[in-house]
């Protein structure tokens, strides 16, 4: 798939450059952040695919088999890496984010250059305008792949099925995002009783469906999935996208640096409004709860306030809730594929994503 994606960014790369030199920097960060990742989103999409052939040996996804139609399902999967960089680069910018992946976050990257080539003007808002525009351009970038892709199917039935599943993707994520930022806003009015509940709606949309179900949806739409093998596939990707994201929330609190490749507490930080912090609020007294509103998202947290934050959390009892939450989100997973009308083979393969999603560390 790397392949693919290279490919699409060389075909882009003389558009860029025949513009002006200038727009050099819009293709280098968009290679670097399509260089690496999990590429999760590309492999369900893949697997909601070959769940629904009945192929014997469908090959190795990133190798070369000559079923007519994985050239396009390949492609659609690198169509949703494109639509994955440009939701982080905008991801990043709205979260004030310095860093992705242990690198500087695009709009850093920009920033920096604004200073190097030592613009005129605030290099921060530089920075932040750039960000935008190159995120932007990634999505562009990825409905064009996308609809070359699909182009290429043997059944046109098909391809508007898969079409749909993408634009009802984009609306969700975005749609999510917004409730994101309304949650981290709009906190004090929410009723105490409401805050958990509210969290589980941002992460459903945010990042549950866009993360899993839609990536199934959109490759068992490729492969002409019957309503049954839809349903059961919705089935195992909602509950699994929970579990995804949750496990993302107790690592943006509590994960090792070196290894999610952000520092240490930065989903405190950025203030948060996620399901462990609803949990945590939930459980503790009013004083400990009045602390946590106050320090949370204060972007010049110490690290001193950031480990009172964390042991507060930890005291609350909100971890030990959030992986049950995920254990039962698993359990409900893996119980649909259970009786799923689906290849054995793909039944195999996303159990096993199932579990590298639950367990993982970054």
């Amino acid at each position: 798939m790397q392949n693919r994606i290279d490919e699409f960014l060389d075909a882009r790369s003389p558009i860029l450059a025949a513009i002006s030199d200038d727009t050099v920097p819009m293709e280098t960060i968009s290679r670097d952040f399509l260089r690496f990742g999990k590429r999760f989103r590309a492999r369900f999409c893949y697997w909601g695919w070959q769940s629904v052939q009945g192929v014997d040996d469908p090959g190795d996804f990133f190798g070369d088999t000559s079923r007519r139609d994985l050239p396009a399902v390949v492609g659609a999967a690198a169509a949703l890496e494109l639509f994955h960089a440009a939701a982080l680069v905008h991801d990043d910018l709205i979260d004030k984010s310095d860093t992705r992946r242990g690198a500087p976050s695009a709009h850093r990257r920009f920033e920096r250059e604004h200073r190097d080539r030592r613009f005129v003007g605030d290099a921060t808002r530089f920075g932040d305008s750039s960000a935008i525009l190159l995120g932007d351009l990634l999505l562009v970038w990825s409905d064009e792949l996308f609809a070359e892709s699909i182009d290429r199917l043997a059944d046109p039935d098909n391809a508007r099925a898969a079409r749909a599943e993408f634009n009802r993707m984009r609306t969700d994520v975005t749609a999510g995002q917004y409730l994101d930022i309304v949650a981290e806003a709009s906190w004090p009015h929410v009723p105490e009783a409401r805050s958990i509940d509210t969290a589980v709606n941002v992460i459903t949309y945010k990042s549950a469906k866009y993360s899993i179900e839609a990536p199934l949806a959109i490759g068992a739409s490729l492969g002409g999935a019957s309503l049954a093998q839809m349903a059961a596939l919705r089935e195992f990707g909602l509950p699994l996208g929970v579990a995804f994201q949750l496990r993302d929330d107790l690592l943006g609190v509590f994960g090792d640096s070196e290894v999610t490749g952000k520092p240490a507490g930065d989903d405190l930080v950025e203030g948060k409004r996620t399901v462990l912090i609803a949990m945590t609020r939930d459980a503790v007294p009013a004083s400990a709860r009045n602390t946590i509103d106050e320090l949370l998202g204060d972007p010049e947290l110490t690290g001193e306030q950031v480990q009172m934050l964390q042991e507060t959390i930890r005291a609350s009892g909100a971890i030990d809730q959030v992986e049950r939450m995920i254990t039962d989100n698993v359990e409900r997973a893996l119980d649909a594929l259970d009786s799923a009308p689906l290849t054995a083979d793909s039944r195999d393969a996303l159990s096993r994503l199932a579990e590298s999603i639950s367990v993982r560390t970054a």
